[in-house]
Formats: structure tokens, sequence, C-alpha cells
């Protein structure tokens, strides 16, 4: 579930990221029936499974080619994800040193 902030649906000035209300006459904060819930522990995810892709595998960005020799002892249990702002000629030197080590 995604939780948003109280009223940011009504006020362009309230983002929608999500603030504790801490109003008396809340309902939000008094978890009223048919207002939106709030986030709470028990929505966490399991402690085994957390961060996990659907391979089985966790997700490690990479930045530069020396962050792919890391990844070298630790290729059964994380997988490489080049960071959004890495030119394409540094890319293409991670994916060609990413190939010869079979990351």
């Amino acid at each position: 579930a995604k939780f948003f902030r109280q009223d940011s649906d009504r006020r362009i000035t309230v983002k929608p990221s999500w603030r504790k209300p801490k109003g008396i006459d809340s309902p939000v904060r008094r978890r009223f029936k048919g207002y939106p819930l709030m986030p709470s522990i028990g929505y966490g995810s399991n402690k085994k499974t957390r961060h996990l892709l659907p391979n089985g595998l966790k997700k490690f960005i990479v930045y530069n080619v020396k962050d792919v020799e890391l990844l070298l002892m630790h290729n059964r249990s994380f997988v490489a994800e080049i960071a959004h702002n890495v030119s394409v000629r540094k890319r293409t030197q991670i994916i060609e040193r990413a190939g010869q080590l079979s990351v």
C-alpha cells in the first residue's frame, strides 16, 4: 500500500509524501473507518526476502568500472545496476568489464 499525506489530494501546497497527522481532531490519526490508512510496522516485508529481486538477488548500484570488480566475489548474491547518472562512454566500459567477469 502507498500512503499519501492527509489532504494532499485537496491542496496543491500539501505534497503527497507521508507526514504523520498531528491534529487533535484528525480522523486519519484517530483511525476512523473510511479514511486513509497510516503506515505502521506491520506493513513491513519479510526480513528474509526484503530488498530481493524476483530472481533472488540483491541490487548493487555501480558508478564505475572499479565497482564492478567488487562484485567478483559476490556474484551469487548481488546483481549490478548501472546508476542513472553514468555517461554512455562509462556505461559501455562497465558493461564490457561486467561481461569479462561474468557479473
